[in-house]
């Protein structure tokens, strides 16, 4: 039976501050526009539902309770809710899913840093109420470094009762900035009863291609795949701009599709990128 791969979006964050900037809108917490701008969110939305996405991603990446407390005032669950209820007034009727999207706390666990973990699963709780309550159909827990941390977040996703993706960053060693392999990813989180696991951000293609294929030999879990468009190239006016094209990032992902069954694009990609891995697909 042919493995079927589904298409996922590329970046929230950059795009989201990229629509602000268009609007004349300041650079802001990008969660922060789920309330005072969620037309940027729907305007995201389509643009990926038009590239030929599955499955989107909630603009709730770091929309946790203690980065919400410091720079609004706000709470999480107000953030996390609108953010899911903005994407899906687009997606009505289409068919294509909304992922919530957990990302990494700044604080650490214990013993590196003071947070316990009954207090890293009430701030992850939060916002599973709200993006769930809000109609969120699977979870994404994306960008960790820590896998003690992605564990913990995990353990709280999989009591809602809906498909859980995990997905850690890695360095071009192999391993995540905390040290923890492919395969201690997979020896942690696999007894979790997730749905797909795999690699996001950090990376281009090119480094991050090792490591996916890695995962794919290791484990009989899906595999999820979405590296960003290369580290930013810092021109000498200060501006910075992708080291990826489209079509290069198309290119680079290719071997990938060999083996992943879930694909899309991290930090730097936008809609042309997805629409360029569309036309492999």
């Amino acid at each position: 039976m042919k493995r079927k791969i589904t298409l996922m979006d590329g970046a929230v964050g950059t795009s989201l501050w990229s629509i602000a900037e268009k609007n004349g809108v300041e650079k802001v917490p990008v969660w922060r526009y789920n309330i005072e701008h969620p037309e940027f969110i729907e305007e995201l939305a389509k643009r990926y539902v038009d590239a030929g996405c599955e499955i989107i991603l909630a603009n709730t990446f770091g929309a946790n309770g203690p980065a919400v407390k410091r720079s609004s005032s706000y709470t999480a669950y107000d953030v996390v809710s609108a953010g899911v209820k903005a994407a899906k007034k687009v997606l009505e009727g289409t068919g294509v899913k909304l992922c919530l999207s957990l990302g990494p706390l700044t604080q650490l666990l214990e013993p590196y840093g003071d947070m316990e973990e009954e207090e890293c699963a009430a701030i992850y709780d939060e916002m599973l109420d709200a993006g769930v309550g809000a109609g969120a159909d699977m979870i994404l827990i994306q960008t960790f470094m820590d896998l003690e941390m992605m564990r913990v977040a995990t353990v709280e996703a999989k009591k809602y009762g809906l498909p859980v993706f995990c997905s850690m960053t890695f360095e071009k060693s192999g391993k995540t900035m905390f040290g923890n392999s492919v395969e201690d990813t997979i020896e942690t989180l696999a007894p979790l009863g997730i749905d797909a696991i795999g690699l996001n951000c950090s990376l281009g293609p090119d480094l991050a291609l090792p490591i996916i294929k890695e995962f794919a030999e290791k484990t009989d879990l899906p595999v999820l795949f979405k590296p960003n468009a290369g580290k930013p190239i810092s021109s000498k006016d200060g501006s910075t701009e992708v080291a990826y094209s489209a079509v290069q990032f198309a290119e680079d992902v290719k071997p990938a599709l060999e083996f992943v069954s879930y694909i899309g694009g991290c930090c730097g990609t936008d809609d042309e990128y997805i629409k360029e891995i569309k036309k492999l697909l």
